[in-house]
């Protein structure tokens, strides 16, 4: 079975701020993290359609957008 990586982000195809999140993830040196297309998959539209991206740690926390590097070091170490 596939392991799934610590954490997830959730975003959609053609999506700006998904593309301003992965810049701030790689300055906030965020480790390596699983991308999940939300587009094809009707629970996760309806889940996260109107907040994506947003970033989910295997504990289920979840940060939303708008977040900057401070706030994604904060959410790594809490």
């Amino acid at each position: 079975m596939p392991r799934t990586a610590p954490l997830q982000l959730f975003q959609r195809d053609h999506c700006p701020l998904c593309d301003r999140a992965l810049e701030v993830l790689a300055r906030a040196r965020a480790p390596e993290f699983e991308t999940v297309w939300i587009d094809d998959d009707t629970a996760l539209e309806a889940r996260y359609g109107a907040r994506v991206p947003v970033l989910r740690r295997a504990d289920g926390g979840e940060l939303d957008w708008p977040f900057d590097a401070g706030a994604v070091r904060a959410f790594l170490a809490g």
